[in-house]
């Protein structure tokens, strides 16, 4: 590695050199890098390949899964969902013990149980997860999609944020086929209750089920308002509201 002479030290790229700081010493040395083209086709690079392929695949489960449920999603996120939820989709797709390295697929992970076990509970927000907002017990019904809180005492059982005044709750069934892309959502009626509600059973049955030849992702949202004047505002652009995926089957 070469070493910057003289009284003026560079730092940056000219042509097909590039001047830098290591510490208290100036170097230089020619831009570089592998090509393309031997990561391509370098025997040297084969894990190379392997990994990037699976990275992409896991990056379209991703936003498939993202897009499909985007009605939901858009209310309940937070700016790290996509590297979370990679994250996740990363370890479901190591369930897939089948496949070759480098070939490995979402889809067969999710066709185990230790693979679908992965996604179960997954909050699309971090900042307000489920579990910390809901005190009360409830129930999914995977064969209608049917969540039910039985005796719901909104003041006591919810973790409202300050000068809330309203909750709305809203289930949904997905049926995602990550192999083919083919998917379809029915979505629950929205329940929206005053926080100041007396205890009250509330049932969130979706519209339908979902048909198709992909597996089943049971969706719970639970958003809060401010009411002003007759007219209900979203809190800080939803940062408040938790979206978890209860269940894969």
């Amino acid at each position: 590695m070469a070493k910057q002479k003289g009284i003026l030290k560079i730092e940056g790229t000219l042509d097909d050199i590039t001047f830098y700081k290591n510490g208290d010493t100036y170097l230089v040395r020619n831009k570089g890098g592998v090509s393309k083209n031997r990561i391509e086709n370098d025997p040297a690079f084969k894990r190379t390949r392997e990994n990037g392929t699976e990275f992409g695949m896991v990056a379209g489960a991703s936003k498939l899964l993202r897009d499909a449920n985007a009605v939901l999603v858009r209310k309940a996120y937070d700016g790290k969902l996509n590297v979370k939820l990679m994250q996740v989709l990363t370890k479901v797709k190591g369930c897939d013990v089948t496949s070759p390295r480098g070939q490995r697929e979402v889809y067969v992970g999710l066709g185990t149980a230790e693979g679908r076990a992965l996604l179960k509970g997954f909050d699309f927000n971090s900042r307000t997860k489920l579990h910390s907002v809901l005190a009360a017990p409830f129930v999914l019904d995977t064969s209608t999609g049917t969540v039910t809180i039985d005796n719901l005492i909104p003041a006591e059982m919810l973790d409202a944020p300050a000068n809330s005044t309203h909750v709305a709750m809203q289930s949904a069934m997905l049926n995602l086929n990550f192999e083919t892309g083919e998917q379809a959502i029915e979505y629950s009626p929205v329940v929206n209750l005053p926080l100041d509600l007396a205890l009250a059973t509330q049932t969130l049955t979706p519209n339908g089920v979902p048909g198709g030849s992909g597996q089943l992702f049971f969706f719970l949202l639970i958003e809060f308002f401010q009411e002003v004047n007759g007219v209900q505002y979203a809190l800080n652009n939803g940062n408040f509201n938790a979206l978890c995926l209860l269940e894969v089957v």
